[in-house]
Parts: C-alpha cells; sequence; structure tokens
C-alpha cells in the first residue's frame, strides 16, 4: 500500500531551502530602523537641544563631585598619616605606636613568630635643656629618631612614647637577638654627639629588652621594658 502524505524531498534539498528563509530573514532584520537606547534612558528622539544640555550640565556635576571626593580621601589620609606622626620627630606618637605594637603582637601569636620590644631613654636629657635651652633639646630629640628610623629595618617600628623616651618593635626578633641590636643601637648613637650651632651634647642611652609575648597587654609589655630600661639605668649610675 503507497502512504500518501509523506515527505519524499531529499534532505539536502530540505537544509538548502531552511539555510535559505533564514538568510532571508537575517536580511530583514538588517533592513528594519535600529532601535536606539539612547543616553540615560532618554531615546534618540526625546534627545532636544534642551535635553542634550541639561545631561551635559548632569556629567559635568558628576565629574566635579568625583574630583571631590577624591580630594577629601587625600585630605583624610593625610589627617590620619599625621594624626599618627610625633608632633615634634619623624617617628609614630605613642597612640599609633601602641596600635603597632598590638598589630605585631597578633601576627606574631597568628604566625609564631618571635618579635622584641626595646625601650630608649636619653640619660641626663633635662641636662641639655638646662644648659642650651629647649630648641637645643629639641633638636637632640629629633636627631635621635631620625638615627633610630636610619639604623633599623623598614619593617621595624620606631615610636616617641613621650618626653625623652622612643621605643623600638624588633619583628622577627627573639630576646636575644633584640638585646644584642638594642646594644649596637645604643653604642652607635652615642659615638656620634649631636651638633647644634656651636655646640655639640653627647648621648648617653639606657635601654630595656622585652620579648614580645603573644598574650598580655600592649601597655604591660611597655612597662616591662621600660622596668628593664630603668634597672639597667640604675645600675649605670650606680657602677
Amino acid at each position: 500500500m503507497k502512504i500518501t502524505g509523506a515527505r519524499t524531498e531529499p534532505f539536502a534539498a530540505i537544509r538548502k531551502r531552511a539555510l535559505a528563509q533564514a538568510g532571508a530573514q537575517s536580511s530583514a532584520a538588517r533592513a528594519l530602523p535600529a532601535d536606539k537606547a539612547g543616553f540615560l534612558g532618554v531615546s534618540e528622539t526625546e534627545m532636544t537641544p534642551a535635553v542634550r544640555g541639561a545631561l551635559q550640565t548632569l556629567l559635568t556635576e558628576i565629574d566635579d563631585l568625583r574630583g571631590e571626593v577624591a580630594r577629601l580621601k587625600a585630605k583624610l589620609i593625610e589627617a590620619e598619616g599625621l594624626a599618627d606622626r610625633d608632633a615634634l620627630t619623624p617617628v609614630l606618637n605613642r597612640r599609633a605606636f601602641m596600635r603597632e605594637l598590638a598589630r605585631v603582637q597578633t601576627f606574631s601569636r597568628r604566625y609564631a613568630s618571635p618579635a622584641s620590644l626595646v625601650y630608649f631613654d636619653l640619660d641626663d636629657f633635662k641636662s641639655v635643656n638646662d644648659r642650651f635651652g629647649h630648641a637645643a633639646g629639641d633638636a637632640v630629640l629629633k636627631a635621635v629618631a631620625e638615627r633610630l628610623t636610619g639604623l633599623v629595618r623598614d619593617s621595624d617600628i620606631v615610636g616617641r612614647m613621650g618626653g625623652d623616651e622612643f621605643a623600638v618593635v624588633l619583628v622577627q626578633a627573639t630576646a636575644m637577638t633584640a638585646q644584642a641590636k638594642a646594644e649596637a643601637l645604643a653604642r652607635t648613637l652615642e659615638q656620634a654627639p649631636i651638633q647644634f650651632g656651636d655646640w655639640s651634647a653627647p648621648l648617653h642611652l639606657s635601654y630595656g629588652v622585652c620579648e614580645i609575648p603573644h598574650d598580655g597587654e600592649p601597655e604591660a609589655i611597655v612597662a616591662q621594658a621600660d622596668a628593664a630600661m630603668f634597672i639597667r639605668k640604675r645600675e649605670r649610675q650606680t657602677g
């Protein structure tokens, strides 16, 4: 029996006709006018001169706001930096130093790496102020801060703790390593008197060392190093 209605056209012919139809549809689509979305939701037909002017004003204001935000960010960064710096010397103030000490302590605890604190005090600093004046004393403090910064690694932290006292955090340093470094720093500083005008002031430093424990408050760590410094100062005075 012959089945009617069945497609007997070869597949190649069917494929050729389908491709032709698809090509025709594509050409027709290209012939249609493009649907322009415009700018900021405004179509091309609505883009009148007045609208263009308003959009241009808006874009200018956006650029001005971006510039103002950038300037404010720069000022904020500068203000934060100034807030961390000692008012006289080019090192961290006590508040910022204590914050960095806590950060180093956290890092040491997390990665089981040693770090130590060295606490310095300038012996007989009052005599410099009394003999040569406070300007000379300020020059001594600035010079000590600059020298300490130049003698330690970039990863180490130097701060002025107040008056004639300075502290240094030595990362990756055990108490033994820090003791040797503190002795070398004191010796180097004492070998070069501070020059101020026509006079020179010799430096004498006492120091205390404390390996930073993984637990404990930063203030307690500083107090321990300060106590070690005081013991050393007393031994030098009575020795």
